[in-house]
This record gives C-alpha cells, structure tokens and sequence, in this order.
C-alpha cells in the first residue's frame, strides 16, 4: 500500500490532557486524540511523530507532527477538515496539512522552536483564563527581569535549569531569545509574556528560567543571580518551576 507524509499544524487547550504522549495508564492524551480522530478517518491505527511532547496542562498554538497515511485523492484543505471532524468537540484542531517527502521528521527536520509563557499580574484571580496563564499577585519589576535574562542568552550548560528526569544527552543548548514582555490590561492588571526561542530545549526548561526569573522580578534574587544560578550547574541552585498552564508552543519552523 502506498502512503503519502503529512505535516500537520495543530494548536489545543492542554488543560484537560495528560500531556501528549499516548499513555496506557493514563487517558486522554493529545497523542491519544488525535489518533483516534485519524482512525475514525481511515479506519487504521497509524503513529504520528511530534516536533516536541509537551507535558500535562502545557498548551500549543503551532505544535506541528507528521504522519504517513494511506494514499487518496484528497486536497490538504480536505484532509484536515476531515480530521477535525473527529476531533470536535475535543479542544484539539488542526490548522492546516501540507504534504511533505519522506525525508521530513517533525523533530528532526525543525530548525527552532519559540515558547511563550503568560503571567497575569493582578490581585484579582482570573475568572475567564485561570488554566490558561500563572496568576502572579505580587508586582514584578519587568526590567529587572530582563536584566536577569541577558544571563541566560548563548551557549551553556543549562543544568540549573532543567529536569531531573530529562532524559537528554547533554544538558548544553543555544538559547537565542529570552525576551519579556509587557501588556497593560487596564483595572491595575498587567501580562508578562516571555517568549524563549532555541532549536531546541530541556525538559522544563522554560518553565524553571522562568520560575527563577519571577525570583528577580519578585525582589527576592539581583539580576546577576541568574548568573550564578546557572554557572552552579546544580537544578537545587535555580528557582521554583512555573506551573504548567501558562506555557505555550507557539512555532515550530523547518528549512
């Protein structure tokens, strides 16, 4: 039988899933879901590839995977409408589907990734996004978080900030964006966005620079302590990591 490999774009509200990766123990996941949308399509259980596993509650705007499906004469219009017509009412949707050769992986062929973490800064717990952001009730001096940030941008060994359970290789990345953000809500409110890009990241990585980097804006931690944060090498030496609802994949981009 002949197959034909697909990229798909696909964002969804981690709030309700175990994450992405299909589990036995555990249901739903996002993996999960979108397999089986995919077989009530084509009545075959197929695997499909991601550009990174996100963890439980994470969300994503442009998560990206591939798939080699069975051959037909459909267009990539088509294609995903189908798909999400298995999905709904699931908080899962593909954007778009392109064809590809079999030469592309999802992971292998992406060239960076972008992140974006929200904090809502406000004494007024959020009534609309609770699971969609980390509501911060202290204030957060934004600058001088950027100024803890600076630290971090480059080539190192990012120990400090990574997971006991990260099953990389080597704990050396390129960190080529820390940037952070300000949005004035209006009613004393303000979102942070920190957006962090890089071929490619260790497990809960953003989420403890992030943690640490409200150490700074909180008054607790100087600017240069992200520094000496990061050249202890030891994950006890950084700050808490932020909880997962306020990250997101928002870009995945290939060659």
């Amino acid at each position: 039988m002949n197959t034909q490999r697909w990229k798909f774009t696909v964002e969804y509200d981690g709030s309700p899933f175990y994450g992405w990766q299909r589990q036995d123990d555990v249901s739903p996941t996002i993996q999960g879901t979108i397999e089986d949308a995919i077989f009530g399509f084509c009545q075959q259980r197929i695997t499909i590839h991601v550009a990174g596993r996100t963890d439980a509650g994470v969300h994503a705007r442009g998560q990206v995977f591939h798939v080699d499906l069975p051959e037909r004469d459909m267009t990539p219009f088509e294609l995903h409408k189908a798909i999400n017509a298995h999905l709904y009412p699931k908080r899962v949707s593909i954007l778009s589907a392109e064809k590809v050769g079999d030469d592309f992986h999802a992971r292998f062929s992406a060239t960076n990734k972008l992140y974006t973490y929200r904090i809502l800064r406000r004494s007024a717990p959020p009534a609309l996004e609770s699971k969609r952001l980390w509501h911060f009730r202290r204030d957060l001096d934004a600058d001088a978080m950027r100024e803890g940030a600076k630290y971090l941008l480059g080539t190192h060994d990012f120990t400090t900030f990574r997971d006991s359970e990260c099953q990389a290789k080597s704990p050396v990345k390129t960190l080529d964006r820390l940037e952070i953000e300000t949005i004035d809500l209006g009613h004393g409110a303000t979102e942070f966005r920190i957006h962090a890009e890089a071929k490619s990241f260790l497990h809960h990585q953003v989420r403890n620079m992030v943690g640490t980097l409200t150490l700074v804006g909180d008054g607790k931690w100087k600017p240069d302590d992200m520094k000496t944060a990061l050249e202890a090498k030891d994950r006890t030496k950084g700050g808490p990591t932020a909880p997962p609802e306020g990250l997101y994949l928002v870009r995945v981009d290939y060659p």
